[in-house]
């Protein structure tokens, strides 16, 4: 029998700077704490535990959505604790569910570990930005830090279209409308399509979960408006290749011609544990338009990607060898981290071994 309610659990993964609540049976209740999971307490959940605790915070409509569709996407919010968004779904037959914290506030880029290069990106008028990473990376709060700052410092209309609504933005200088899948719309692609009789300016995506929201939101880029989405994805050339192959093959020579003209830039981010305190860190590998990104890009010549992001440092791009390097040297993260998160092993070890020697800190390589 279980000792706490729902608003307990989320309480004590909040208490100890969690990210993430997971209910399952025949398991105790688990927190992510700074990345990693941890049981919150030692009583083990059964079928029926967890049932209760998530029909208990749902809507009728909402209970109905779950048992006809077997999974939903929600948010709650909790007073004096904050936002929540939670998913859903059946477990071998049983109700289990996740919810993650959203903050009350939302970081500036700076504070989340942006550079300029990102910043920069939020003044483009038209064209597709993308931010990718794998789940809990920090993707969506990176989109909605670029969305305020939007917002605050242009005047224009913002359609935001989410599944569902996490962070509840104010509208500053700009017009914010925010429309939730499932209540407001029915799909992404449906509201995209509605955005553009909208006089929207900016168009902001959760995800692009589907074929006909890429589409569409290619096509949005490339007729006037900004738009900016998350993928899951680890790398540029990856997020590139993801696209196309989303496409029957004749028509992804196409979708690279467009891609070509409208993409603007491309974020890639990992959130790596720290070795210099509790929590973790932003590394990022940043791609932006230049003439030979968009010349591989029409061409489909990924593999050639990686090497133009490492020369494109004029431009604002770096790789995540680059972001990783610098997170090492600076003694943020530990050698083990970076080599596990970094595309080139051997790059790293060769110049954090240069930089060490640099700083006294290992003898000079001997002449051979």
């Amino acid at each position: 029998m279980r000792n706490y309610d729902l608003i307990e659990y989320l309480s004590m993964v909040i208490e100890r700077h969690g990210s993430d609540l997971h209910l399952s049976a025949n398991a105790p209740p688990i927190g992510r704490i700074h990345g990693s999971l941890h049981p919150l307490t030692d009583e083990i959940l059964d079928q029926n535990d967890t049932r209760e605790l998530v029909l208990g915070v749902l809507k009728e409509s909402q209970r109905a959505k779950l048992e006809n569709e077997w999974e939903l996407d929600f948010a709650i919010n909790v007073d004096n604790l904050g936002r929540f968004r939670g998913n859903a779904c059946y477990v071998l037959g049983r109700i289990e569910a996740n919810f993650r914290y959203i903050p009350d506030s939302i970081p500036d880029l700076r504070d989340l570990g942006h550079g300029p290069t990102v910043e920069k990106l939020c003044h483009s008028r038209d064209g597709l930005i993308l931010i990718t990473g794998t789940t809990g990376s920090g993707k969506t709060t990176t989109l909605c830090s670029m969305t305020q700052m939007i917002a605050a410092t242009r005047q224009c209309n913002i359609v935001s279209i989410e599944d569902p609504i996490e962070f509840v933005f104010q509208h500053n200088r700009s017009l914010i409308r925010q429309r939730q899948v499932g209540s407001d719309t029915l799909a992404f692609a449906t509201a995209m399509r509605s955005a553009l009789r909208q006089d929207a300016d900016v168009i902001v995506v959760s995800e692009l979960r589907d074929l006909e929201t890429m589409r569409t939101a290619i096509t949005a880029a490339e007729t006037g408006h900004l738009v900016i989405s998350t993928l899951h994805t680890s790398e540029a050339a990856g997020t590139l290749t993801r696209i196309f192959d989303a496409f029957p093959e004749e028509q992804q020579d196409y979708i690279a011609a467009q891609l070509a003209s409208c993409l603007r830039g491309v974020v890639c981010q990992h959130l790596i544990p720290r070795a210099d305190q509790e929590g973790r860190v932003l590394a990022t590998e940043i791609m932006t338009q230049n003439l030979a990104v968009q010349r591989c890009i029409r061409d489909r010549r990924m593999p050639q990607l990686p090497s133009l992001i490492q020369i494109g440092g004029r431009d604002g791009m770096h790789t995540i060898d680059d972001s990783c390097l610098h997170l090492l040297t600076n003694g943020y993260i530990t050698l083990e981290r970076a080599l596990a998160h970094c595309r080139d092993q051997d790059f790293i070890k060769t110049n954090y071994e240069n930089v060490l020697i640099e700083r006294g800190e290992l003898p000079p390589r001997k002449k051979r």
